[in-house]
């Protein structure tokens, strides 16, 4: 999607204000953020810089300390809103993969669509086979988690995640529990959801695949965004001293 397309396009996740902190430790420290229909937007930065409690604040498994957040224009960081429902209309696929290792991958991915959605058990599992097909799981709908490799568990987190149709997906460093010859199969999958349209707010530490995939890139340093804007503007020709130096880091260390 290009900038001009991205800016007219309808906002999905809008962040406002949001400020969190853990007793004395300011995480977050003021993020505004839109995430607009068919954008990707990657969050870069240090650990410890805020990018994955913004993923959970937005998921309302964290609760903000001020601020709001908005999904498809409706304030759902209000206390009288149910977090379970807002959870329902957004997808997160965590660095750990999540999976319940008690479910088959099958029951793992139509576990939502069946008991938080209501969807009938027949049009959960065909829409589960289909997408395990599409990303290289078919075969693998009868095997339990620990009987598959890193990449296949985060495939199926992602499928999981895609079951019941979110208005938008967070993917929370996806790759970084991975061993590195399998990060290459998680990223083509991402590459897939992109190629789809699919809203994403990424926080990623491949740089090169943010490059790549994001339409919008956002540099969090100490809790804030510190700088934003399209993928070869910010690793081309960073701005803040602060995105300067935290790239340096990581072309000194071949990382980008």
């Amino acid at each position: 999607m290009s900038m001009n397309a991205s800016a007219t396009a309808r906002p999905v996740i809008e962040v406002r204000g949001v400020t969190k902190a853990y007793g004395e430790l300011q995480v977050l420290r003021g993020i505004d953020l839109t995430v607009r229909e068919h954008q990707a937007i990657a969050l870069i930065g240090a650990s410890g810089s805020g990018k994955s409690t913004l993923l959970r604040c937005i998921d309302l498994l964290d609760e903000i300390d001020d601020g709001d957040v908005l999904i498809d224009g409706e304030v759902v960081t209000d206390p009288s809103v149910r977090a379970a429902a807002v959870r329902r209309r957004l997808g997160m696929v965590f660095q750990a993969f999540n999976l319940f290792p008690h479910l088959t991958v099958l029951e793992n991915v139509t576990l939502a669509p069946r008991r938080a959605h209501g969807k009938q058990r027949k049009a959960a599992e065909e829409r589960a086979r289909e997408l395990l097909a599409r990303f290289g799981l078919d075969g693998r709908e009868d095997a339990y988690p620990d009987r598959l490799s890193g990449g296949q568990q985060q495939r199926v987190a992602i499928v999981r995640a895609l079951a019941p149709n979110p208005r938008a997906l967070l993917l929370d460093e996806v790759t970084s529990a991975l061993d590195p010859e399998l990060v290459g199969e998680v990223l083509e999958a991402v590459r897939e959801l992109k190629a789809d349209g699919i809203t994403m707010l990424i926080t990623t530490h491949e740089m090169g695949f943010a490059r790549e995939v994001a339409d919008e890139v956002c540099f969090l340093h100490e809790g804030l965004i510190l700088e934003r804007g399209a993928p070869e503007e910010i690793f081309t020709a960073p701005q803040q001293p602060e995105t300067q130096r935290f790239l340096r880091r990581l072309l000194d260390a071949k990382r980008v």
